[in-house]
């Protein structure tokens, strides 16, 4: 793999600072966040800069994404890091800037900065750090493998941001079909009451964060509530892991574990891969029987639809599944028979077919009644309908809708307050114009006073 692609993909855009032909060691800082919620760039590999410019994003529009490539020279060259000895003897504030220079971000799949996380958890209070170890979609084994083989990492990463947030206890919950990765996890934390290793039924969709909390802790997160405000933050194993190294280590996060599966794929399995690296070099690392009938980056219920293999690998992308013909078949939508099958498999409690049939009758604000906003697109509604009716593309149209309209709103009340602003300066000159205007003609008619007061004899003298 010679050619790494690396950009922002949470919030603001990053900025780069380096320049096209410049050399670069693995770790260097490529691209600095400008905005608070945003993550900096590192060089995945060592190399040269030969383009500053726009890739394919992974994402099923096929837009451009501003990226940075990195020729690899195939060294891998590190930079000079500057690791901790003892990480609890930092303050809670260091540990949350070294996260957040080291590009730390939620390896779940939200990427979301992982140091912002941990200033809100710092904030409300948080009592308890809720280590997401359930992995639930199926073909993805990136978190098992991250606790069979890395599990000290995890758990003192765990404990690392225990004492970013002030938590006192952890909660590691891993699904009852993963036992060598209990197993290993139990071992690693042993030695720390504190860190508690927690079976969950292997039931999907157990890796959302809500139905985690509820279940790990009996706590139910209102629907317009964070985590935090209910005493519990979540961070998945691979965060943990990346931590670890961010603050033990010193070195950014640059790669992760990655699961490269499907039916079309030669030799599946889980790799350490440079992030920014192209789908299509890693499913060549591990071979193709045959070209996929589709690409999916992620897992096969929440994962994005790939274009094309000429993509790069991001932050929050555990996994690229290249499926066959017969894999990726999806049979023909039929009309909705209203048998709430759909209803009963959401785990969130809502009315997918009621949210469908406002969507699409064009009555958004119906579908947001129905609590639209809560709908976490697991895909179990759709997964379920016997009319194979593609409901989380009906809610992902309607959000974007939603959000465009939002967008306009504002844009729209934003060129009100400018037009209003833009009246009152000129009011406020016209006023100001006025006011000196009847000063000038105050001061001369003063002035005609006082000269028509002077004596002809006082003017002589």
């Amino acid at each position: 793999m010679s050619t790494c692609h690396c950009s922002s993909m949470w919030g603001g855009a990053a900025r780069p600072v380096v320049l096209v032909g410049q050399k670069v060691l693995k770790g260097q800082l490529l691209a600095q966040s400008q905005v608070h919620i945003s993550a900096p760039i590192h060089a995945p590999v060592s190399g040269r800069v030969t383009a500053i410019g726009e890739v394919t994003a992974p994402h099923p529009s096929g837009l451009g994404l501003a990226a940075i490539t990195v020729e690899s020279d195939d060294t891998d060259r590190w930079i000079e890091t500057d690791p901790v000895a003892d990480p609890f003897a930092l303050a809670p504030e260091e540990i949350a800037r070294r996260t957040a220079a080291a590009g730390v971000v939620g390896l779940g799949g939200a990427t979301f900065p992982a140091a912002v996380k941990f200033a809100l958890g710092k904030r409300l209070a948080v009592h308890t750090l809720i280590v997401n170890g359930g992995e639930c979609e199926p073909y993805l084994s990136s978190d098992d493998r991250i606790m069979r083989d890395f599990a000290e990492q995890v758990v003192e990463g765990a404990r690392i941001i225990m004492h970013a947030i002030g938590a006192r206890d952890a909660l590691v919950g891993i699904e009852d079909n993963k036992p060598e990765a209990m197993a290993a996890m139990a071992v690693a934390a042993a030695a720390f009451p504190e860190v508690k290793i927690r079976p969950v039924p292997a039931r999907y969709p157990m890796g959302s964060d809500k139905q985690l909390i509820e279940t790990l802790t009996g706590k139910e997160v209102p629907a317009d509530a964070r985590a935090a405000e209910v005493g519990v933050l979540v961070h998945n194993v691979s965060t943990c892991a990346a931590v670890y190294k961010a603050i033990r280590l010193g070195q950014p996060l640059v790669e992760r574990i990655v699961t490269i599966n499907g039916a079309a794929v030669a030799e599946p399995g889980n790799i350490f891969a440079p992030l920014g690296c192209l789908v299509d070099d890693l499913l060549a690392y591990c071979g193709l029987k045959e070209v996929p009938a589709r690409l999916i980056l992620g897992g096969p219920m929440m994962g994005t639809l790939l274009l094309h293999g000429r993509v790069p690998l991001v932050k929050g992308a555990s996994g690229i599944l290249a499926f066959t013909a017969a894999e990726a078949a999806v049979p023909e939508a039929g009309p909705c028979i209203r048998c709430g099958s759909c209803t009963r498999a959401c785990p969130m409690g809502l009315l997918p077919l009621e949210m469908a049939a406002h969507i699409r009758a064009g009555d958004l604000d119906g579908a947001v009644g129905y609590s639209l906003s809560d709908c976490i697109s697991c895909g179990c509604c759709a997964y379920v309908c016997p009319s194979h009716i593609p409901l989380v593309q009906y809610f992902s149209h309607a959000r974007g809708e939603l959000s465009a309209r939002e967008r306009a709103r504002l844009r729209t009340e934003a060129g009100k307050r400018l037009a209003e602003a833009r009246l009152a300066r000129l009011e406020r000159d016209a006023r100001e114009k006025a006011e000196v205007a009847a000063r000038r003609k105050a001061e001369r008619t003063a002035a005609k006073a006082r000269s028509g007061t002077v004596k002809p004899e006082e003017e002589t003298t």
